[in-house]
């Protein structure tokens, strides 16, 4: 497994993955000017633009690496070589996983750490009128990243079930789409408003359903905590971490047991 690791990570190196992620990384100069814009919050928008970008690449990582990893390789027979060897599909799985997750936990340190340079840059030059959460910043990028990971996992299901990359980049796309709004809609239906009870009940049950099968992306979101330095109670960062571990241990477990029954052509 550590040597499929190991190739993952040489392939994504090869393929110059991280040479694009330092062109983008070069946005992140402009945020200070950029920030200058709103003139009276210049390091709270500094750090919204900063995690927001770091949100985006990481989200262009998981979606196209966990989207089309599985699918090159049995692309380019390079699955069939690979099976040959002493080696379980669902070890290939892992080890495939853990070389993108590796990936993509070194590009959110890398990012953090350069927006956390952005950040005391923006506050040298426009010092903020309240003082800046280092931890809360370190937190929302950490969680931000868990996020991710989740969402390699889930296209890892996705290609298991896939003969094609349609299905992986687009589907992951949709679950990252309703995942991060299914807290609101959920919330929405349950408010108890007059609107919602003239809504039908069966829709009211799918929605539901939904909630609770699609993974809720909207609580790894702790952005707004570090741009106003509010605190971050502990109980919900370790559910979180709880709820992420089961979920993504779930994901795995079905591309797994899928990718042992299915038949290589």
């Amino acid at each position: 497994m550590t040597s499929i690791l190991l190739i993952t990570l040489k392939g994504i190196f090869r393929d110059r993955v991280f040479q694009g992620i330092m062109v983008m990384a070069l946005l992140f100069l402009f945020i200070p000017t950029i920030g200058s814009l709103s003139m009276r919050q210049v390091t709270e928008l500094s750090i919204t633009l900063s995690l927001s970008l770091i949100s985006f690449i990481l989200l262009l990582l998981a979606v196209f690496l966990g989207g089309t990893s599985l699918w090159k390789d049995i692309e380019k027979r390079y699955t069939f070589s690979v099976l040959g060897l002493p080696l379980s599909r669902t070890s290939y799985i892992l080890g495939r996983f853990m070389g993108n997750a590796l990936f993509l936990c070194l590009t959110a340190l890398f990012l953090g750490v350069i927006t956390l340079l952005v950040i005391l840059w923006a506050k040298g030059l426009y010092p903020p009128s309240r003082p800046v959460r280092w931890d809360n910043m370190m937190i929302a990028v950490l969680f931000d990243t868990l996020k991710y990971l989740l969402l390699v996992s889930v296209a890892f299901f996705f290609s298991s079930v896939s003969t094609s990359f349609f299905l992986p980049i687009f589907g992951t796309i949709s679950v990252y789409l309703v995942g991060n709004a299914s807290q609101e809609v959920y919330d929405y239906l349950h408010s108890g408003s007059q609107a919602v009870k003239v809504l039908p009940g069966m829709v009211v049950k799918a929605a539901s359903l939904l909630y609770y099968l699609i993974p809720n992306l909207a609580a790894f979101d702790y952005k707004l905590q570090a741009v106003y330095g509010l605190d971050i109670a502990g109980r919900g960062m370790a559910l979180t971490v709880l709820y992420w571990v089961i979920y993504t241990t779930i994901m795995l477990a079905l591309t797994a047991v899928i990718y042992e029954r299915r038949e290589m052509k």
